[in-house]
């Protein structure tokens, strides 16, 4: 009877990969990221125990998330994992995603030198603080990079009414790289950053830099989670793709993710469940 159920399965196997040779066996995937999931470690940590659950090796691009979201439009990839969710919606809508879903979320903080010339220290207002910089002509590095970080940080000055760009080249920095190269650059040159917690944590170069703003609901930051369209990508492993996908989503990928830390402390937190 074993032996019988599993003619029939590769049977189906081998059907659905001549009818879409998306369906067929693979051993490998290309996963296009966000660069702070890959600087954290968090796929070093994950992905040993995806390959020994499914034999399945998962192949990082790590870039911004614009970049990411370009390269999965180009079909360049199988699965994409990024943290700008209107952005991600409307890549499933027009038909480059299977379907969108939450993965996991942190939050963005702002850091800063400890002579904090601007006096934001303590405050739990994005928006008031980007307006005390700005008033304050306190520099400020920005990534500029149309990553999911930089959309968030240019969403929070339209929301305090202030377009920093016309400030490019004097107090506003920005640096078109990633974001710890931009952190980076801001202790360098003594200048205000935001940041996704999860880099912050894992940043080497902090010296008497420290978190002075946090705990705003505005800084909330999810990461979502795609499989490409083979309909739009017609080389996408789709099979393979979507199980990835599962796994993330599933209990015992959720746990892993929870169970990550640096120095004790979490730096990613699953919420699949709110779907």
């Amino acid at each position: 009877m074993k032996a019988r159920l599993e003619s029939m399965l590769l049977t189906i196997a081998l059907t659905l990969s001549v009818l879409n040779p998306a369906w067929s066996v693979d051993t490998s995937i290309i996963l296009q990221s966000t660069t702070s999931t890959a600087n954290s470690g968090l796929y070093d940590y994950l992905l040993p125990m995806f390959k020994q659950d499914t034999g399945i090796s998962v192949h990082v691009v790590a870039v911004g998330t614009g970049q990411a979201i370009k390269n999965a439009r180009n079909c360049d990839g199988d699965v994409l994992l990024v943290h700008a969710k209107s952005a991600e919606e409307k890549f499933v809508a027009e038909g480059f995603g299977v379907e969108r879903y939450d993965l996991m979320y942190n939050d963005f903080i702002f850091v800063g030198a400890a002579t904090d010339a601007a006096a934001i220290d303590g405050s739990k207002s994005a928006i008031d603080s980007l307006a005390k910089i700005a008033a304050s002509r306190s520099k400020f590095a920005s990534r500029g990079d149309n990553s999911g970080t930089h959309r968030k940080e240019m969403a929070l000055w339209k929301q305090a009414g202030l377009d920093p760009t016309q400030q490019s080249g004097g107090w506003y920095l920005e640096t078109g790289s990633g974001m710890g190269a931009t952190l980076n650059a801001a202790v360098g040159s003594g200048a205000y950053a935001m940041t996704d917690r999860a880099t912050w944590i894992s940043f080497k170069n902090k010296q008497d830099f420290r978190i002075l703003v946090e705990g705003d609901d505005l800084l909330f930051n999810q990461y979502g989670i795609i499989a490409i369209n083979p309909d739009s990508c017609d080389q996408v492993k789709i099979g393979a793709g979507q199980k990835f996908v599962d796994w993330m989503l599933s209990d015992k990928g959720q746990a892993a993710i929870a169970s990550y830390r640096l120095g004790g402390q979490q730096l990613f937190f699953p919420n699949a469940e709110q779907n």
